[in-house]
C-alpha cells in the first residue's frame, strides 16, 4: 500500500548500488529504454550503499531495484523484511575478481597468501606472532617479485567487491599461512587490510582505478573482471594461484577469486512502478545474460543453462526471497 503513489509520482524504475554490476544494468536499462521510451536511471553507490537505500522501505522515495556484487546479508536481508520490502533475487552471472596493473608494468604471478602478505595490516613473524605489516615491495615477499613499492588501488569498505576481496583473497590467503607455519589467526585480523598506504581506497568508480594505473605502471588495481576485459589493450591480470582469469576459469570456480553478481528487486513496487517487470524480462532473457548475449560481450560470465532456465522462472514470476 505505501508504495501506491509511485505510478504516479514516478514514471521512471530507479537502481543504485554495486558499480560492479553498474555497467551490465546500465546496458539492460539502455536496451529497456529503446523499446519503453523511458529508460531505467542506474546509480553506481557501491553494494552496501545500495542495499541500505534499497532495504529502507517502499515508496517514490526508495529505490525499485539494487545491484550487489555479492549476496544481501541476513542483517541486509532482515532490514527489508522489517521496512516491508520483499527483495526479488535475481542471480546476474559469474564475476572474477582481478588483480591488475598497465601493460608497461611487469605480467606477474600471485599466491593468495602473498596478497595476504602484500596487504594485510598485520602478518605473523618468524615466530607466529602478528606485527605490523613490514613488507614496503613486492620483493620483500619474494624474491621473484617486482622490486618495486606496494600501491595497490582497490573498493572502499562499503563495496561488495571489498566484501568479495576480502573473503576470497585476504582470509584464503590467511588461511594458507596458517596451514603452512602451523598457527592460528583471528578471521577479522585476516580480513584487516593495512591503512599505511600500501593500499589506497579508490572511490566506486572502477573506471577511475583502470586510468590510474595506465598513469602508474608501478600500482596494481583490485576491481571486477569486466573492467579488465573492457581495457585488455592497456591493462593485464595477475595469475592467482597459478590461474589465469578467464572466462572458462571463472565460470568453472577454478579461478581462486570467482564469484557470483546480483540484481535485486522490490516486489512491492512492481505493477506500481510501470515496467518494472517488463525490465526485469529483459535482464533476465536469454538476448541480456544467455551464452553470446550483450552482456557477455560486456564481460559478463554467464551462468550455466539449467541454472539461467531457473533463474529466469523465478524472476518473471516475482518469487521473492523468504529466508536465507
Amino acid at each position: 500500500m505505501a508504495a501506491a503513489p509511485s505510478a504516479e509520482a514516478r514514471d521512471r524504475i530507479q537502481v543504485t548500488g554495486s558499480s560492479t554490476v553498474f555497467p551490465f544494468t546500465t546496458a539492460v536499462a539502455e536496451r529497456f529504454g529503446q523499446r519503453s521510451g523511458k529508460a531505467p536511471i542506474v546509480e553506481s553507490t557501491g553494494t552496501g550503499g545500495g542495499m541500505r537505500l534499497f532495504c529502507a522501505g517502499v515508496g517514490v522515495n526508495t529505490p525499485d531495484a539494487a545491484n550487489a556484487s555479492r549476496r544481501i546479508t541476513a542483517s541486509e536481508f532482515d532490514t527489508c523484511r522489517k521496512n516491508g520490502v520483499t527483495p526479488i533475487e535475481i542471480v546476474v552471472g559469474f564475476d572474477g575478481i582481478v588483480v591488475a596493473n598497465s601493460k608497461q608494468g611487469p605480467a606477474v604471478q600471485l599466491t593468495l597468501e602473498q596478497i595476504f602478505l602484500a596487504l594485510a595490516a598485520k602478518v605473523p613473524n618468524a615466530q607466529g606472532q602478528l606485527v605490523d605489516n613490514p613488507n614496503k615491495n613486492w620483493s620483500d615477499i619474494a624474491p621473484n617479485l617486482p622490486n618495486a613499492k606496494i600501491e595497490v588501488l582497490g573498493p572502499p569498505p562499503t563495496s561488495g567487491t571489498r566484501d568479495a576481496f576480502n573473503e576470497l583473497a585476504m582470509l584464503e590467503g590467511c588461511k594458507a599461512i596458517q596451514k603452512r607455519m602451523n598457527i592460528q589467526i583471528d578471521s577479522k585480523a585476516c580480513q584487516q587490510v593495512r591503512a599505511d598506504g600500501a593500499f589506497v581506497e579508490a572511490g566506486e568508480n572502477d573506471n577511475i582505478i583502470v586510468q590510474r594505473l595506465v598513469a602508474n605502471p608501478a600500482a596494481f588495481g583490485v576491481f571486477g573482471y569486466s573492467f579488465l576485459e573492457e581495457n585488455r589493450d592497456k591493462i593485464q591480470g595477475a595469475r592467482v594461484n597459478g590461474v589465469e582469469d578467464t572466462v572458462e576459469n571463472i565460470s568453472s570456480g577454478k579461478y581462486p577469486l570467482s564469484r557470483s553478481l546480483y540484481f535485486y528487486v522490490k516486489k512491492e513496487h512492481i505493477g506500481v512502478v510501470p515496467g518494472l517487470q517488463d525490465f526485469i524480462n529483459e535482464y533476465v532473457s536469454e538476448q541480456a545474460m544467455g551464452e553470446d548475449g550483450y552482456l557477455e560481450k560486456k564481460g559478463l560470465v554467464p551462468l550455466p543453462a539449467a541454472r539461467r532456465e531457473e533463474v529466469s522462472r523465478a524472476a518473471r514470476a516475482a518469487t521473492g526471497l523468504t529466508g536465507l
